[in-house]
């Protein structure tokens, strides 16, 4: 028998309400409401002396290959031209978080929970193109 921690209380889910199907225009316009938390952040945490050296410099050099005309996908390839720049930001952010203790980051987080479980997920996602090979060669 497993001992439960008698403080926690345990919720059932209820899975006979359906979840109503949105939109991407609703999922956009979320994603948009949390763009100035994101920016929040990630100055923060480019600006705390908890977090590593390196990973704030990989995101320095993601952004600065951004910027930079010079891409390995040409941003004229009509589909996919901007895909390897959505990539690398959403691998360096997601490296920068996940790089970093969980206090920090939600000291310097000013939204919700469900927003910051959201941005984890969405950078994640876009992050997990990159195989883990290419992974291994990151900034710790």
């Amino acid at each position: 028998m497993i001992d439960r921690d008698p403080s926690i209380e345990i919720v059932a889910i209820d899975d006979t309400v359906p979840i109503a199907r949105r939109s991407r225009q609703e999922v956009a316009v979320e994603g948009m409401m949390l763009l100035p938390n994101v920016v929040k952040l990630l100055t923060r945490l480019m600006r705390d002396n908890r977090v590593s050296m390196r990973r704030k410099a990989f995101i320095g050099a993601v952004l600065v290959y951004v910027i930079s005309p010079i891409d390995l996908i040409p941003d004229f390839v009509i589909g996919i031209g901007r895909l390897d720049d959505l990539v690398l930001v959403s691998l360096a952010v997601d490296h920068l978080m996940s790089g970093t203790d969980e206090e920090v980051v939600r000291e310097h987080w000013d939204g919700t929970e469900d927003g910051l479980d959201l941005v984890r997920s969405a950078f994640g996602w876009a992050a997990s193109i990159i195989p883990d090979s290419a992974r291994s060669v990151l900034p710790r």
